[in-house]
C-alpha cells in the first residue's frame, strides 16, 4: 500500500510521514532528501544550478542511494552518508531550483517509484499524488500558513544556534512556494482525489493522529 502526502515547504511533511510510518509500520521515503543530495553534489563540485545545461552534465556523476537502518532512512551520495549534510539553508535554496529541471527529476523518478512498488510506504513531497504515485491508496495536501510554517523553520534553526531573521524566513518560503507552484514540471499542486488537511495551529501529534486514522480508514476499504 502507497500514501502520499504532499504541500509546501515547511508544512510538516517529513515530521508526520515519519510519525506515521512508524505507526503503521510502513517504510518512510523521503524523496525530497533525494533531490537535496543531489543538490549537495552539484554545491560541492562547483556547478552552476541556474544553468539546467550545467546539472544535466554532471548527472551520469551522481549516484544516489537511499538504504533503512534502525535510525531510520539514510541517503548516501557516491556511498558517502550524506543524511547528516543534506538540511542547511544553502542546500535548501539550492534544492528547490535543481529539483525544477526534468533531467533531475527523471532521473530519482525510477528510485522513487521502484521503492513505492517493493514496499508499503509512505513518501512526501511535492509531486507525489499528482506524478510520482498517481495511483497511491491515499493522498494528503499536508499545508499551513506562510507565517505558521515560516515559524517552526524559525524556531528549528534557533535550536541548532544558528542566527536568522524570522522576516527573512518568510521571504524565502513564500519565494520557494511560488517557484514550486509554477515550475513547469511537476508543479506543487492538491491532486484531485487528495485529502486536504491544514495544519495551522496543530500540534505534531494532533496531525499524526489525523492522518493515522485516514490511513487505517483506508486500508480497511483497500483490504
Amino acid at each position: 500500500m502507497n500514501i502520499a502526502i504532499d504541500g509546501p515547504a515547511g508544512s510538516g511533511k517529513s515530521t508526520i510521514a515519519k510519525i506515521a510510518a512508524g505507526r503503521l509500520k510502513f517504510i518512510y521515503v523521503d524523496t525530497g532528501a533525494m533531490y537535496r543530495a543531489l543538490a549537495l553534489y552539484c554545491i560541492r563540485a562547483g556547478v552552476d544550478i541556474s544553468k539546467e545545461e550545467e546539472v544535466r552534465k554532471v548527472l551520469p556523476d551522481i549516484h544516489i542511494r537511499i538504504a533503512y537502518d534502525e535510525d531510520g532512512q539514510q541517503v548516501y551520495l557516491n556511498g558517502e552518508n550524506v543524511s547528516g549534510l543534506i538540511r542547511t539553508e544553502q542546500v535548501s535554496a539550492s534544492t528547490s531550483k535543481v529539483s525544477a529541471y526534468p533531467c533531475v527529476r527523471a532521473k530519482l523518478l525510477d528510485l522513487q517509484r521502484n521503492l513505492a512498488k517493493e514496499n508499503d510506504v509512505i513518501m512526501d513531497g511535492r509531486d507525489i499524488g499528482t506524478n510520482i504515485l498517481p495511483d497511491a491508496e491515499l493522498k494528503i495536501y499536508l499545508t499551513a500558513s506562510v507565517k505558521e510554517r515560516a515559524g517552526r523553520r524559525y524556531k528549528e534553526l534557533l535550536e541548532k544556534g544558528e542566527e536568522v531573521s524570522l522576516g527573512q524566513i518568510e521571504e524565502e518560503i513564500s519565494q520557494r512556494d511560488y517557484q514550486d507552484k509554477n515550475r513547469e514540471t511537476a508543479p506543487l499542486r492538491q491532486a484531485e482525489d487528495a485529502v486536504y488537511l491544514d495544519t495551522t495551529g496543530l500540534t505534531i501529534q494532533q496531525v499524526s493522529d489525523k492522518v493515522c486514522r485516514l490511513a487505517l480508514g483506508r486500508m480497511k476499504e483497500w483490504k
